[in-house]
């Protein structure tokens, strides 16, 4: 075996293995690094009204990724009327104990600074 075909056969295996250490490796969940944003914006009583068809509350889901799970979320056309009392009149609506209201997709840093949440530092993303 000549050296030229032992040094491409040994680069084909370390390339080989190291695919497979990437492709097994344990992914990190998406967002992972919001559960502790969204369940401060929980325990801050910050709630988020919308509707599973209302494309602006998709992509605002999508930004906590698995993390939305903590925020209070109502879901309006489940609940009309609790949607109607807070005054609710589109979607997503965020609003927050003193009763103040933030129409529209809200960047973490305004849910931040309106709830006194901190945000993950930017290695923790």
């Amino acid at each position: 075996m000549s050296i030229k075909l032992k040094l491409v056969l040994i680069g084909f295996v370390t390339l080989t293995v190291l695919a497979v250490a990437w492709a097994i490796r344990s992914p990190q969940p998406a967002n992972a690094s919001y559960d502790e944003f969204a369940k401060c914006l929980a325990s801050k009583q910050v709630t988020m009204y919308g509707a599973v068809w209302c494309p602006a509350c998709q992509k605002q889901k999508k930004e906590f990724g698995g993390s939305f799970k903590y925020v209070p979320y109502v879901e309006c056309p489940d609940d009309p009327q609790k949607c109607i009392a807070q005054g609710v009149e589109a979607y997503p609506t965020w609003e927050f104990p003193s009763g103040e209201k933030l129409v529209g997709v809200q960047t973490f840093e305004t849910l931040s600074a309106k709830s006194g949440c901190a945000l993950p530092s930017p290695q923790g993303r």
